[in-house]
């Protein structure tokens, strides 16, 4: 038993490094669909790898780093041929993350994001981590030649609002779907307006994305609909939709991104799912913690009433409300 369990334990971290790998290079093939070349330089809007490396470190902890690097040389080996380059690459996507892991880990973060300080502390720590990744990748292209230094700052200023989105959009939606629950109890609406609100989404910012009018600020209803009446789950589905269809709008050059130039369309496309990543993910935050408040209350004075029945049986019971609504025997 002892031996079986020797094996058992290396075999299984083994597994979860070659998933992690394998989730970190399945979605930098799909982030990679929607790349553009800045300068010379290929990167992506939106790059979910980030989002899935902190998810996963999240997750099952620190030693699935490997898993992160490996997915890392794998995702660059698909774009050219392995060269000097790859080291600082590959060292920035992991330790970026690794990084945002421990100062998460470090500051109380509740991977529930139940609470705003930790929709704050996503925010900041993913923005403030990215800076690794994005300067040493940068830097060691810079440095191999393969870049020319005074096109430094528009490649680092691409690459590192591509990984901050990644960390925005899917770290909170891989959160969500790991501890998603279809609930117990639904009142008939509840399904009919979510089918209401991801069709409405849809349509309006498909229609949004894709005018010649300046109709991208018709995201934000949508995005507040989803945080006040489906939480965290609505909130982090309605950002990840608007972020895909406005990345396909923008790398087709069509709607409000036709004519423009490439560091326009950049600043256009970052500054929507940006502030779309926020509002949906500090808003369910806030509701949530609302919620949670309000459950709490009610708990203290269910149990509050349970004392004050135990003290004097019957003399109080005409004061607390029964769950439909009516008062207690000798209420009015």
């Amino acid at each position: 038993m002892v031996c079986r369990e020797r094996v058992r334990r290396p075999a299984a971290a083994l597994l979860r490094i070659l998933a992690v790998a394998a989730a970190y290079w399945a979605s930098g093939q799909i982030g990679l669909l929607e790349q553009v070349v800045v300068e010379g330089a290929v990167v992506t809007p939106l790059w979910p790898p980030t989002g899935i490396a902190l998810s996963c470190l999240l997750w099952m902890g620190i030693r699935v780093w490997p898993g992160i690097a490996l997915g890392a040389f794998l995702s660059m080996a698909s774009l050219e041929p392995v060269g000097v380059a790859f080291l600082g690459v590959i060292a920035g996507n992991t330790i970026a993350p690794v990084t945002a892991y421990f100062v998460l880990r470090r500051i109380g973060f509740r991977t529930e994001l139940d609470r705003l300080r930790d929709g704050l502390s996503l925010v900041c720590v993913g923005a403030g981590s990215m800076l690794i990744s994005a300067t040493m990748g940068t830097g060691t292209v810079v440095l191999s030649g393969s870049l020319p230094a005074d096109e430094f700052w528009p490649v680092w200023l691409a690459w590192w609002a591509g990984d901050v989105m990644g960390v925005l959009v899917v770290t909170p939606l891989l959160l969500v779907l790991r501890r998603a629950r279809l609930p117990r109890e639904t009142r008939p609406y509840w399904w009919t307006e979510g089918v209401a609100l991801c069709l409405a989404s849809l349509g309006i910012m498909f229609h949004a994305t894709r005018s010649e009018l300046p109709l991208l600020f018709l995201a934000f209803p949508m995005l507040i609909w989803a945080a006040l009446r489906y939480q965290l789950p609505g909130a982090a589905v309605g950002a990840l939709l608007i972020s895909v269809l406005a990345i396909s709008a923008a790398t087709s050059g069509k709607g409000p991104f036709e004519g423009r130039t490439l560091p326009e369309v950049m600043v256009i496309l970052q500054a929507l799912n940006g502030a779309a990543a926020l509002t949906a993910l500090l808003l369910a935050a806030i509701v949530t913690e609302q919620i949670g408040i309000r459950r709490r209350i009610e708990e203290a004075c269910s149990a509050l009433a349970d004392v004050v029945d135990q003290l004097a049986p019957g003399e109080t019971a005409h004061l607390w409300p029964l769950p439909d609504g009516r008062k207690g025997e000798g209420g009015r």
